[in-house]
């Protein structure tokens, strides 16, 4: 038996319940995680208020770190004792343990601690898919990072100024200018008031290359009228609501623009890509190329409470839940 987050209703964090659950035997292909540290992502919230449908009851949570404790029939590479990581497996990492197919694991370097693996692997895939393959950035492109002090958002700026790119972040207050200049961003913009005329100065009228837009409603449009023409939008996420409808049109009207709206599970979407991807991640962070910043720590059964902290925009980096 273990301990676990379980949804029985979308809703608000209240809806959380905190409660034993059992945990079957690893079936083939499978195997068994003792958990250590466990990643919060706004993934988890839209699931949570039923943004993304989802069968109920359901856990909650699809990234973390932990120990192998037992191996199903047909595993092959993996053994008990075995520090692996996973992301985007299926709803169920808020628990002590969990069952979770082999091919979701990666291997985790001796120099990559549980919490840092936790804390970076979803979020940093996702900055993978969003950099190397939804917009290959490179150097000189200018970047604009909405949400940029957010968990996403700083390994988006690190990663992006690592590979030669100029990268405008847009944060929610003045208390978080400083943290995303310290992480690869090279002016920083507070509140999105008169957002795109900003973005329009720092870049003496051109635009950038490509907006990478984690806000949505909010932001949007001003994401599109801060781009060169003919180049991208790329809104991978909805923290402030779901981007409404838009038409064709305002695509040519802005500048013959192209968006898009990617899941990293489209771009990682076999196991050799996600163990490359993975390779690439915790290269960059054993090089210092990211700096993986936990901004907050809280028990697995206080998983409430880091909803609501996220849902505040009051978190900086990555928010993790340790059993």
């Amino acid at each position: 038996m273990s301990k676990a987050i379980r949804l029985y209703e979308h809703g608000g964090a209240d809806k959380m319940r905190w409660e034993d659950h059992p945990v079957p035997a690893p079936g083939p292909g499978e195997v068994l995680l003792r958990q250590t540290a466990i990643g919060v992502n706004y993934f988890d919230i839209y699931v949570r208020t039923g943004l993304y449908p989802s069968t109920l009851p359901t856990g909650l949570g699809s990234e973390g770190a932990g120990v192998i404790e037992s191996v199903g029939k047909g595993v092959r590479g993996f053994k008990v004792g075995d520090r692996v990581a996973y992301s985007g497996a299926r709803n169920g990492s808020y628990a002590e343990q969990r069952v979770i197919e082999a091919d979701e694991l990666v291997k985790l370097p001796r120099d990559i601690s549980d919490e840092q693996a936790a804390a970076v692997i979803l979020k940093g895939l996702t900055a993978w898919a969003l950099l190397r393959r939804a917009y290959r950035v490179k150097r000189g492109d200018v970047v604009l990072v909405t949400a940029a002090a957010g968990g996403v958002g700083l390994i988006l700026c690190q990663w992006a100024r690592a590979l030669g790119a100029t990268v405008i972040g847009v944060v929610g207050s003045e208390a978080k200018v400083a943290l995303a200049k310290r992480n690869g961003c090279r002016y920083v913009i507070v509140g999105y008031e008169g957002l795109a005329a900003k973005v329009r100065a720092h870049t003496k009228g051109k635009g950038v290359d490509v907006v990478y837009d984690g806000v949505g409603k909010d932001t949007f449009v001003a994401g599109l009228d801060s781009l060169k023409p003919c180049h991208l939008m790329v809104s991978f996420g909805n923290a402030s609501g779901a981007v409404p409808p838009v038409a064709p049109l305002e695509l040519m009207r802005r500048g013959s623009l192209f968006l898009t709206r990617p899941t990293v599970a489209h771009y990682v979407d076999t196991v050799a890509v996600r163990r490359q991807a993975a390779r690439e991640l915790f290269g960059m962070v054993r090089r210092g190329g990211i700096r993986v910043l936990i901004g907050q720590r809280l028990a697995l059964r206080d998983a409430a409470a880091a909803h609501v902290a996220l849902e505040s925009r009051s978190t900086m980096g990555s928010t993790i839940l340790l059993p």
